[in-house]
């Protein structure tokens, strides 16, 4: 098993998903736990980085590579699922921990 990898949960995703990257040994917690819901996109990719971890957003802003260059950060995983529904997205999210198994995120979007 990899080292858990330590994940921030944007505001925009169910807080739900924090929970499954719990259940599978990492270290995952909300915008909303750290009361920043509504925060601006660069204060949080400032706490991202300052406390290397991982963000997971459906932000489309976050994958501007020369806004937020991939070596700043330890990873950003943007979800995009053509449906939002609140249950597509956590199963797509399900299915992050077995891929964390064999693939590391660190430096990459």
């Amino acid at each position: 098993m990899r080292p858990e990898t330590r994940f921030k949960i944007d505001d925009n995703l169910p807080v739900e998903v924090a929970a499954i990257l719990k259940e599978a040994g990492h270290d995952a917690i909300t915008i909303n736990e750290q009361n920043m819901s509504g925060g601006l996109d660069p204060a949080v990719a400032s706490i991202c980085q300052s406390e290397g971890r991982a963000l997971v957003t459906l932000d489309l802003d976050f994958p501007d590579i020369r806004t937020y260059p991939q070596a700043d950060f330890h990873a950003i995983i943007v979800v995009r699922p053509r449906n939002q529904a609140k249950a597509v997205v956590l199963a797509l999210m399900g299915r992050l921990p077995p891929v964390l198994e064999i693939e590391t995120l660190h430096k990459k979007l």
